[in-house]
């Protein structure tokens, strides 16, 4: 590998541990990320925080202020959320179709050891380590379809839907019922039945 290749690999991890972080709200909104902190955080120089942070911005993950730097950006309004769930769950119903027909074990395995992490995480009410579990089962789902840029489109949608996720992991009334409701996914998934499958799916993201 070139070192080119290795500083985007680099890169490309910063961001998407950054993007997970602010995310599931680890970084609040408003709160500074500043270069030098995550640099000596990450054990790099300057300029890969300084990229991450732009592909962030692009995203609408952090906004630059006047004489205060990088910044977590505010989350989407409620009005606009109510606009960008059914986009999201269009997005995950295509990415399901165009990868149903080809799911194999390894996939399965992929996803029962997400359950377990989740079920875990449900039973020590660790509810941060839980919101970030069920983004990684939703973004495996994207991931694994071979329709180019429809990630870059899911990870726009999704990090406008941060009070989304936070309201719904911070208090939930029974965290155990967010691991079964993803194990009834994975099952009907196992079941080979497509529209019941994308109806589990999209039920999960209301």
């Amino acid at each position: 590998m070139s070192q080119t290749e290795l500083a985007q690999n680099q890169r490309q991890q910063i961001v998407d541990q950054l993007r997970m972080e602010i995310i599931t709200g680890r970084f609040e909104e408003g709160m500074p990320l500043r270069e030098v902190s995550l640099a000596d955080r990450f054990q790099v120089s300057r300029a890969p925080i300084r990229e991450a942070l732009k592909q962030l911005a692009h995203e609408g993950m952090v906004e630059s202020k006047p004489n205060c730097g990088m910044r977590v950006a505010p989350s989407s309004s409620d009005s606009m959320q109510e606009l960008i769930i059914p986009l999201r769950q269009t997005v995950e119903s295509f990415a399901l179709k165009s990868i149903f027909a080809d799911l194999s074990e390894l996939d399965f395995e992929e996803w029962d050891l997400i359950l377990s992490e989740m079920k875990t995480a449900c039973e020590s009410q660790d509810y941060a380590s839980l919101a970030e579990l069920d983004i990684k089962f939703h973004q495996s789902i994207i991931a694994k379809s071979p329709e180019q840029g429809l990630m870059s489109i899911w990870i726009t949608l999704v990090s406008r839907l941060r009070r989304h996720f936070l309201e719904g992991f911070q208090k939930p009334l029974d965290p155990m019922k967010i691991y079964f409701e993803h194990v009834a996914i994975v099952a009907m998934f196992r079941s080979g039945k497509l529209e019941p499958s994308i109806q589990a799916l999209v039920s999960n993201m209301d």
